[in-house]
This record gives C-alpha cells, structure tokens and sequence, in this order.
C-alpha cells in the first residue's frame, strides 16, 4: 500500500510541474478528431479519481462481493468539458481528488485489504488489487499520452 500511496503523492506533486513545461497548443491538441487532448487526459484522471474514491469506501462497507458499476469514460470527458476549462482548475481538481484518495487508503484497516470485488466478466479482484490498479491506470495514462512529446 505504502508504494501507491507513494506513487499518488509523486504524481500530485510532479504532474502539474510536468505541464509547466508544455505549450498551451501541446496541452489542447487532439492528434484525431476521437483522441483526447492532454488537458482532457487529464480531466479523464479527474473522473477516474471521483470513480475510484467511492470504489475505495463502498467496498469496505458494501456486501462482498462489491459490484462494480462501469461509467462511460467518453461522456464524463465530454460533458465536463475539460477542453474549455482552464488548465490550472484541472489540476486544482486532480490534486484534491488524489490528496483525498491518499488520506482515504492511509486509513484502510489492512483486514479489509482482501475484500472482493466484481469487476465484471466474471471475474473478481481484491481491494487492494483495485488500489494498485488504480495507480497503474494512472501511470499508464501519464506515461503513454500526457509526457509523450
């Protein structure tokens, strides 16, 4: 746990720096009409962070398995409109969800860890399998579409 909570506090702190370092043309290109921009990659961040947190606490409460419960990743994007928004409240907005996600995970009670989780297709993850996911979702985006010249 230690090692996402680590991972999250790196990116909370590095990321904004990162986009410091970028053109507000770099920031708000889109490479197709049906690719996101990196503001907007990082709005989907943003939702991730919003779906995660509750993920996070039901799970811990909720009767196991926990289901679930998809969101359309390409409507929350589009309707919060992050590519109208002003970078900085994105980031603002991407730094409290995850300082919150940091403070929810410091105080999961390492029982609950195990809890189960119904990811769909048949197929079932622990609680703290969905915590390091998260941190790899993350990543994945980070690495792959928003430091990516």
């Amino acid at each position: 746990m230690e090692k996402v909570i680590n991972g999250i506090n790196h990116w909370i702190q590095a990321l904004p720096k990162e986009f410091t370092t970028m053109s507000v043309t770099e920031i708000s290109n889109r490479s197709a009409p049906n690719k996101w921009s990196k503001k907007e990659i990082l709005g989907h961040l943003c939702d991730s962070a919003i779906n995660n947190l509750g993920r996070f606490l039901q799970v811990q409460y909720e009767e196991q398995p926990y289901v679930i419960q998809p969101y359309n990743q390409v409507q929350w994007v589009i309707l919060q409109n992050y590519q109208e928004r002003p970078l900085q409240d994105i980031v603002t907005l991407f730094q409290a969800l995850n300082n919150q996600i940091v403070h929810v995970l410091q105080n999961i009670p390492s029982e609950k860890l195990p809890y189960i989780c119904d990811i769909g297709n048949n197929e079932e993850k622990t609680l703290e399998w969905l915590i390091q996911d998260y941190l790899e979702h993350m990543e994945h985006h980070i690495y792959n579409q928003i430091l990516v010249k």
